[in-house]
């Protein structure tokens, strides 16, 4: 866990306490928000897993009874310094009901990427009906039991990308990498990868 200086945060504000949002440091998922004092903050910088502070339980260590544990990867204060960001990597489900996060409808769609990787994974899913409605294969599906097709069309689509960066062509250069973006993540998912590996692996390599 990166250093964090608990000076910077304003608990006088909240009359103790600052708000916490915790987000997964892989997908970018917000799974909850609660809030944490000095006290919590420092158990959390402490054990590197997060701990909170409520009204009704006192301090509390998330995981403690259910196993679904948040270990700390970051802890950033806002312009105010009566909030925190808490990158973390969770080992269960974030929410009391059960569900990875708290917030259903939205912070799990995340951005365009992350959405289309799972559409694909979903298209690549056997089970799955066609969403042709007929009995052709949609053409990820082809994609994906077709190693040959896959790997030329990832390969024509990068070239194409190679060629519009060549001429300048900044329009069509955004068009081919959308395209390249597309043909990568079928080829990730049919040799068993997916977004989040790529995330981890640029995870790891980011410096402060």
């Amino acid at each position: 866990m990166t250093t964090f200086d608990l000076r910077t945060l304003d608990f006088e504000k909240g009359g103790g306490l600052v708000s916490v949002v915790v987000q997964d440091a892989t997908s970018g998922a917000v799974l909850m928000t609660a809030f944490a004092d000095r006290e919590a903050l420092e158990k959390t910088i402490e054990t590197g897993e997060m701990h909170f502070r409520s009204r009704s339980r006192g301090l509390w260590h998330k995981g403690a009874t259910s196993g679904n544990t948040q270990r700390v990867v970051s802890l950033e204060a806002d312009c105010d310094g009566d909030a925190v960001l808490a990158r973390v990597i969770p080992a269960g489900p974030a929410c009391h009901t059960g569900t990875v996060s708290c917030f259903q409808t939205t912070a799990l769609r995340g951005d365009a990427i992350t959405a289309l990787d799972a559409t694909i994974a979903a298209r690549l899913t056997p089970t799955v009906p066609s969403p042709t409605g007929d009995e052709r294969p949609s053409y990820t599906r082809r994609l994906g039991t077709d190693r040959n097709l896959r790997l030329k069309k990832l390969g024509e689509e990068c070239a194409e990308l190679v060629v519009a960066c060549a001429d300048d062509d900044r329009a069509r250069a955004i068009e081919e990498a959308a395209d390249v973006v597309y043909h990568m993540l079928v080829a990730l998912r049919s040799v068993g990868a997916s977004l989040d590996d790529v995330r981890r692996v640029l995870s790891s390599r980011r410096r402060d």
